[in-house]
């Protein structure tokens, strides 16, 4: 028998090629066991609070401070999340102290940093065409910065220009800036690919997931505290599409509230990389490329995503005081 298929018809694919596409059973089902495990308010605190505690870890004692229960209520709660190894424990004397697992930290990092943000606060992205609809003015663009560096190929000037229109849309909710948020990151880019190491002014570069809080924050002081005699600059493994909330107020203190073009959640590059003297990641785990010459520090600060205003304010405090040691020891050089 001869089936015709209208445009309303479903023409089913075979069946090895659904099944191949979707994830396995077993993999489905330890998956679903996790996030039923996580589907808790209370639970989802604990998490946040533990993968935001600078020590990286946190004691019983402060969990039991997020909600108004008992203590066996909170035992519970974290046992839950220990049952799906999504947090590890030790006890050191009287107290049990909770860490994020290593080997989930990148999918809890995704689950705070980005899902939950977005669940609170969910927003419609702009459809945005291809290249062709802003061809004529990064073309303009692009010839206009290759007279700017002049050392540099046009054709990698143009290269730059539109790698970073496209990771920067990736990103973005709206047209509206990208063409200048396209010409600040593409300058920063061409900076770094042209800089001078022997002769260059010393170069940090911070590196957290979303570059919406914490890599921003200590950037912006390295660059107001240091007076000119250090130059800092921030990115993200995975940049959200904005800077979070609670943190930009705090931003407009340090660097003005002119400057706010300037601050903009922007990708993780090898030319960032390449250009630094110093890197320092803030929990995003080993998403750098290890470049010969330069220098790799870690710091275990809290998470601005979903702190409170005054968490956020505590955090930037932490964040300055690393700053002022790290400018001493570049500059004491």
């Amino acid at each position: 028998m001869n089936v015709t298929l209208t445009d309303d018809s479903c023409a089913p694919a075979a069946t090895h090629t659904v099944a191949s596409h979707a994830i396995g059973q077993d993999a489905a089902a330890s998956v679903a066991s996790t996030l039923k495990a996580l589907s808790d308010p209370l639970r989802l605190r604990m998490l946040s609070a533990i993968a935001s505690d600078p020590r990286g870890e946190s004691c019983v004692c402060d969990l039991a401070e997020l909600a108004d229960v008992s203590q066996p209520t909170v035992s519970h709660h974290l046992k839950v999340l220990k049952d799906v190894a999504v947090l590890t424990s030790e006890r050191r004397g009287t107290w049990v102290w909770y860490r994020i697992n290593p080997e989930l930290r990148p999918a809890v990092t995704a689950l705070l940093d980005s899902f939950a943000p977005a669940a609170v606060g969910p927003t419609h992205r702009m459809e945005y065409g291809g290249l062709e609809d802003v061809d004529d003015a990064l073309t303009h663009l692009a010839a206009s910065l290759s007279d700017v560096y002049p050392a540099l190929s046009r054709d990698l000037v143009k290269a730059v220009v539109r790698e970073s229109y496209t990771s920067l849309a990736k990103a973005a909710r709206m047209k509206t800036h990208l063409l200048s948020l396209t010409e600040h990151f593409a300058r920063q880019r061409l900076t770094d690919i042209s800089r001078d190491r022997d002769t260059g002014l010393p170069q940090v570069l911070f590196v957290c997931v979303a570059n919406a809080g914490r890599s921003q924050l200590a950037a912006a002081l390295v660059n107001q505290r240091s007076g000119g005699r250090v130059i800092a600059r921030s990115a993200g493994s995975t940049p959200a599409t904005e800077i979070h909330p609670n943190v930009q107020p705090l931003l407009a203190e340090i660097t003005g509230p002119d400057d706010e073009q300037q601050r903009f959640p922007k990708p993780l590059t090898d030319d960032a990389v390449r250009a630094a003297d110093v890197v320092i990641t803030m929990g995003c785990g080993d998403v750098c490329p290890i470049i010969p010459g330069v220098h790799y520090e870690d710091w275990a600060v809290g998470d601005p995503a979903l702190a409170s205003l005054d968490g956020v304010a505590a955090i930037r405090d932490d964040i300055a005081h690393r700053v002022d040691a790290l400018l001493a020891s570049l500059t004491n050089r």
